[in-house]
């Protein structure tokens, strides 16, 4: 007789199992998607000079992240996007926080940010130009202006909502305000303000890459630009794929730093 395989033994078997089932269930849209886009022009479904097949995308990405083009273009649009979007975060936490808590700020301020949070960031790229120029500063500004009102409006919201029974549980208690913000109302607010700040993650790439076809030397939007002019569609769509990447990536990042800071909630 065989013996029973240990209970121990099959748990890790089973977990591996789920994970490739998981996985495979994620990345099939994705598939089919790729095998459309391969196949949609070498069938003639779509004219392959303006969608060629994503196996020349590929072979284009290659070649530009071989002569350095990729890296030096990806770079200086992480730099602009990342630095602007930190910038973002580290002024629109504490200022919803701010607002969110003294209502008399939460009054003054609100016509002027009902104002502003309905003005599109890049209908004011031309002032941002004409104010800062056409340099990394005026990027990286309308970055952080793009990024702001997302986060800034979700964690007013947050603190808006919190519960106001564990509030006044923990006035009950004689907290100061530091400690109650740093025991009740900063767990609590932290999936809306993770909600906003993924927003504002995807904002900041969108709007560079707007602002970079416009007017910059480097960058993706700036690859994007140029081989559209030349013609170099290929080179232009690996532009693209590539800024979807960092989009997914950055976003999963931000999904598992909000996993680590929510882990005292209890899964419903």
């Amino acid at each position: 007789m065989r013996p029973a395989a240990h209970p121990g033994r099959r748990r890790p078997a089973r977990a591996l199992a789920r994970w490739l089932r998981s996985a495979a269930l994620r990345s099939a849209a994705v598939l089919a998607l790729l095998v459309v886009w391969e196949t949609a022009p070498r069938l003639g479904l779509v004219d392959s000079t303006f969608l060629p097949p994503v196996s020349e995308v590929g072979v284009a990405w290659w070649d530009l992240l071989g002569n350095g083009q990729l890296g030096t273009h990806t770079w200086a649009s992480l730099v602009r996007s990342f630095g602007g979007f930190g910038i973002a975060v580290v002024v629109a936490v504490p200022l919803g926080l701010l607002i969110g808590w003294y209502r008399p700020v939460a009054v003054l301020l609100g016509p002027l940010l009902e104002v502003f949070r309905n003005t599109a960031a890049l209908a004011l790229l031309p002032v941002f130009v004409l104010l800062l120029g056409i340099g990394e500063t005026s990027k990286v500004s309308i970055v952080v202006y793009a990024c702001v009102w997302p986060i800034l409006l979700n964690t007013i919201s947050a603190v808006g909502n919190a519960d106001p029974t564990l509030i006044r549980l923990a006035r009950s208690m004689d907290l100061s305000t530091p400690r109650l913000f740093q025991k009740v109302i900063l767990p609590a607010s932290v999936p809306a303000i993770f909600t906003g700040i993924r927003l504002a993650g995807a904002v900041s790439i969108l709007v560079l890459v707007a602002a970079e076809m416009i007017g910059a030397k480097a960058g993706l939007g700036y690859l994007i630009n140029a081989s559209q002019f030349n013609f170099a569609i290929p080179q232009m769509y690996a532009g693209i794929v590539t800024i979807s990447a960092i989009g997914v990536a950055f976003n999963q990042l931000l999904v598992t730093i909000e996993r680590r800071l929510s882990v005292w909630r209890v899964p419903t």
